[in-house]
């Protein structure tokens, strides 16, 4: 009789949400994304060739939401990368809002990648998983090395006194991975490996003093990264900074097989004044996790080594969506294989379009 009550009850409830569905509105695609367009000249090492001048990057994304009768929101994004030699999707997935919290499902920022909290930056090149290798050969430092945008589910908690967690899995079957290359060839794929992401975020307003605060790690198979991230915001001013560590065994088979541990850090301040703002941040890796393929020059790099950069950053909101940003950037890469050292320094400049 108890199991016959039970299946009853979940047939009332599974009823109810179909209802609840039916009596919806259909979704309806808005379409958005962004394009950016730069400009640049660069100096490095004369044993590594000069890269383009001129980088974009471009996104068309399709967003569609519908609210179910029982106030749950049920969502799809996809987003069409402008130009790519891989996969012309960049992100696809769909959403479940409630006051339970968030449900993702599909091809998405892990959770570690989406709350990790790193240094205040406004330009275009950036010292933090930012685009410096799409200008020059270097190791590019990486506090928040997630693991891509492979198929995964992600739960997100609700914001609870200024907490919020958030946990996703990713299978080990690599049927459909989005490669990314690059010097770093940091973990962009599942390696054969499930993928366990976690999360955590403080953020709360200290009458005018804004304080946001991350804890972030990921486990693949037997290895793991976590990382921390802080940001004050007080008047005009930003100032933050994080620090994220890479063990020897995570992600070992895109590398040379040596298992060599890796830390980072960046700390940088912010100041905003009505339409512009600048930044100047700083990072430091020491890495062994770098890629061994051969560079512009043909030199394969050791896996290890020692990396620092600097970027002054500039914003300036020109109208709605359109915003002009600059960089002036230096960087020293110090490879343990002597013929891969690299340093030099560079300038970009450009716009952004939001749509």
């Amino acid at each position: 009789m108890k199991k016959i009550l039970v299946a009853t009850t979940a047939l009332v409830a599974v009823s109810g949400f179909a209802v609840s569905a039916s009596a919806s509105e259909k979704i309806k695609l808005s379409v958005g994304g962004y394009m950016e367009q730069w400009a640049g000249i660069t100096k490095q090492d004369d044993a590594f060739d000069n890269k383009n001048a001129f980088q974009s990057d471009t996104e068309i994304h399709f967003k569609g939401a519908t609210t179910l009768d029982n106030g749950i929101e049920v969502g799809a994004v996809v987003e069409l990368e402008g130009e790519t030699s891989t996969d012309q999707i960049d992100e696809q997935y769909l959403y479940i809002n409630g006051s339970f919290g968030q449900i993702k499902l599909g091809e998405d920022d892990s959770a570690a990648d989406d709350m990790g909290i790193t240094a205040p930056s406004v330009g275009p090149v950036g010292v933090n998983d930012g685009d410096l290798t799409n200008w020059v050969d270097a190791y590019l430092p990486d506090t928040v090395p997630s693991s891509g945008d492979n198929p995964k589910v992600t739960y997100f908690t609700p914001v609870m006194g200024g907490f919020r967690a958030g946990v996703s899995y990713t299978d080990s079957n690599e049927s459909k991975n989005n490669l990314s290359g690059g010097v770093n060839n940091r973990q962009s794929t599942t390696e054969g490996k499930p993928v366990v992401s976690l999360g955590l975020t403080y953020d709360h307003d200290f009458d005018g003093v804004a304080l946001g605060l991350s804890a972030v790690g990921e486990h693949a198979g037997e290895g793991a990264w976590y990382g921390l991230g802080a940001n004050v915001g007080f008047g005009n001013f930003t100032v933050g900074g994080s620090w994220g560590h890479i063990e020897d065994d995570y992600n070992r088979t895109s590398r040379d097989g040596k298992g060599n541990e890796t830390d980072t850090y960046d700390i940088g301040v912010a100041y905003a004044m009505d339409a512009a703002s600048v930044s100047l941040t700083y990072a430091y890796s020491d890495y062994g996790n770098r890629s061994t393929s051969a560079m512009s020059n043909g030199i394969s790099p050791a896996s290890t080594g020692k990396m620092n950069t600097v970027d002054l950053g500039l914003a300036y909101q020109l109208g709605a969506g359109v915003a002009w940003k600059s960089s002036i950037f230096w960087f020293d890469d110090d490879n343990d294989n002597n013929a891969a050292d690299n340093d030099g320094y560079g300038a970009v400049t450009g716009l952004r379009l939001d749509f």
